[in-house]
């Protein structure tokens, strides 16, 4: 049985949870989360991998356990991410990203690129044919911050969302156990976690401008990356995965049917095409 540990650390005063497994001494494999859940996504796969690597997920700052961001921005998260990996001692190591944990990923991967030993991209995205019409409401609220465009971004917040997004796209929702959106749900009900939301879906143009940066990355530094890609995200596109062989033509793609929160009826696939990957 794979033996996690649940652990805080203190980063410049903002609290971070996170989920540790495996041996010290193996390979570094580090997990970053996206909306609206926490390092709990995880929960199936970590088992899968931690005979052979080191694996540290954290909840990300506004998520799960973990405190608010000191600003609710994608810098403010990376920056709080990126001094953590320092803390625990992942000088060098793999990331595995998955939605909001993409851009911060890139973040540290662009800031840090001696540090990262692969990609992992999970739906993902660095490419604007990746984003699907269901971002037409953020994108509102980036062209004009109204009241009321912020306050149309409620919807995304609500129960009934969290849900879809979980069951969207997947052939047999009864495969999808309760437990993840539940938990999502409840921490997206406590409180100052609506106007973090709400802050940091308004900050995303920052990710998307911040796009060619992170492709002149892939496109300099060739970093080794797998992507593994619920076909039918209503968010993330799978040209937004197909793009990434234009920067890394040795990208490694890999699509499976199901919707974004992936890891909930592929983990099992998804980990075997790590291993192979890693090696």
């Amino acid at each position: 049985m794979t033996t996690i540990t649940y652990r805080t650390v203190t980063v410049d005063g903002t609290k971070i949870f996170y989920r540790e497994a495996g041996a010290k001494g193996a390979a570094k494999l580090l997990l970053l989360h996206g909306f609206p859940t926490a390092g709990h996504m995880f929960r199936d796969l970590i088992p899968l991998l931690a005979d052979r690597y080191h694996i540290i997920a954290p909840d990300l700052p506004g998520f799960g356990q973990s405190d608010d961001p000191v600003a609710n921005s994608f810098d403010s998260i990376a920056n709080t991410i990126d001094r953590f990996t320092e803390i625990v001692g992942f000088d060098r190591y793999a990331v595995y990203v998955f939605d909001y944990g993409a851009p911060t990923g890139f973040r540290l991967a662009v800031k840090h690129p001696e540090r990262i030993t692969a990609i992992i991209s999970q739906n993902g995205n660095a490419y604007e044919e990746g984003l699907s019409e269901g971002w037409n409401p953020i994108q509102a609220y980036w062209q004009n911050a109204t009241e009321e465009n912020r306050n149309a971004l409620k919807a995304f917040l609500g129960p009934e969302t969290t849900i879809w997004q979980y069951t969207h796209g997947v052939e047999d929702p009864a495969r999808i156990s309760p437990d993840g959106y539940s938990l999502d749900n409840f921490y997206l009900s406590r409180p100052g976690a609506e106007t973090v939301q709400l802050d940091l879906m308004g900050d995303y143009k920052s990710n998307v401008a911040l796009y060619p940066t992170f492709q002149d990355y892939f496109r300099n530094h060739k970093p080794r990356l797998l992507a593994v890609w619920g076909k039918n995200d209503p968010f993330f596109l799978p040209p937004g995965a197909e793009a990434f062989r234009r920067d890394i033509p040795e990208a490694v793609i890999k699509f499976f049917d199901t919707g974004h929160f992936a890891l909930e009826t592929h983990a099992e696939e998804i980990a075997a095409a790590i291993r192979d990957f890693l090696g």
